[in-house]
């Protein structure tokens, strides 16, 4: 079993003795996204296929947290945001911005990038290399900046 999911299965635990509802119900949910995963492809999944995921999941509660900010759900929001910053406690250190400049600048000068119609070549190398440490709309940001 992966390290990252053995980390879930043990703060699951650790929440339960606490009585901790919010992160037991929040970690059973990642836990449960992350078996359906293992089921549908019959294969064990490595820390990095469960960093997919995870990151997948913080996508959805960012996209969810923004329209109950929009529609005045400030409960439902404050639950959404407490949710994306548990699940960030699985996902490793993610780079600052500029490690990430630093990382992309170092990328664009290896595939021979020069203007924004590499953009494409930039990014296919950028979130292979980068993935896990930074998020795909962060590094596209950088990408347009330098290549812009």
């Amino acid at each position: 079993m992966s390290e990252i999911r053995n980390q879930i299965q043990q703060d699951i635990k650790i929440a339960m003795k606490s009585k901790d509802k919010f992160t037991r119900d929040a970690l059973r949910f990642l836990s449960s996204a992350i078996k359906q995963v293992e089921i549908d492809e019959r294969r064990e999944l490595t820390d990095a296929d469960i960093i997919k995921i995870i990151q997948k999941q913080i996508k959805q509660r960012e996209d969810s947290s923004a329209q109950y900010k929009e529609a005045g759900r400030d409960d439902l929001y404050e639950k959404e945001s407490r949710e994306i910053e548990l699940f960030r406690k699985y996902l490793p250190k993610q780079l600052d911005d500029n490690e990430l400049h630093e990382k992309v600048q170092e990328i664009i000068s290896r595939v021979g990038a020069t203007s924004m119609k590499d953009m494409g070549k930039v990014m296919g190398v950028a979130t292979k290399e980068l993935a896990g440490v930074a998020d795909g709309k962060r590094i596209n940001q950088i990408a347009k900046s330098i290549l812009g």
